[in-house]
């Protein structure tokens, strides 16, 4: 049997997660004979984000033609870390700093793209993780005006995929006469 124990704390030995996940992960040691743990530290050595430079090599199929990737530099084996264990274990802080918003006063749009149906009155809008957290981020920089341009569903079929766009686009134009409208008052 095998478990991953992985660490994303930037606190280092003062972490209470990474406390926790240690005693965890003795406890599940202690608990099950031939236990082997992986060990991975996203603080100490992160997993790079994947870009347009990581696409071509990660994801052929999804890469502009011709483009020239980069190497993977430790996502793949991540991934099979991961793939290759019964168990995962993750000591997961939260940051709560409390501060007051500074940047009020603004008017934020998102233009999203989304491969799935996520939006409000959707099967799957509990999953929507996207415009939720972005909502949050924001609300925690002091910015409740928030609008977002959405174009969705677009990998269910190339047809869906331009009318979703094309939906999208008419809501810019609308956007942009609001935006106007809202500065002109």
């Amino acid at each position: 049997m095998k478990l991953l124990h992985i660490d994303s704390s930037i606190t280092g030995a003062n972490s209470a997660s990474r406390q926790l996940s240690a005693a965890l992960v003795a406890a599940l040691k202690a608990g099950i004979p031939g236990l082997e743990v992986i060990r991975r530290d996203l603080d100490a050595n992160p997993i790079p984000h994947l870009d347009s430079k990581r696409l071509p090599t990660v994801r052929p199929a999804n890469a502009p033609e011709g483009a020239v990737g980069i190497a993977d530099e430790g996502g793949s084996d991540a991934l099979d870390e991961f793939l290759s264990v019964d168990i995962l274990v993750i000591g997961a802080p939260m940051y709560n700093f409390g501060p007051i918003g500074l940047a009020g006063g603004k008017h934020v749009i998102v233009a999203s793209s989304r491969g799935g149906l996520y939006a409000p009155g959707m099967p799957f809008e509990v999953n929507d993780f996207q415009e939720k957290y972005l909502r949050a981020i924001f609300a925690f920089l002091g910015i409740g005006d928030i609008e977002i341009i959405r174009a969705e569903g677009l990998a269910l079929s190339p047809a869906h995929r331009e009318a979703a766009l094309n939906t999208a686009r008419a809501t810019i134009l609308a956007s942009v006469a609001a935006t106007k409208a809202r500065r002109a008052e």
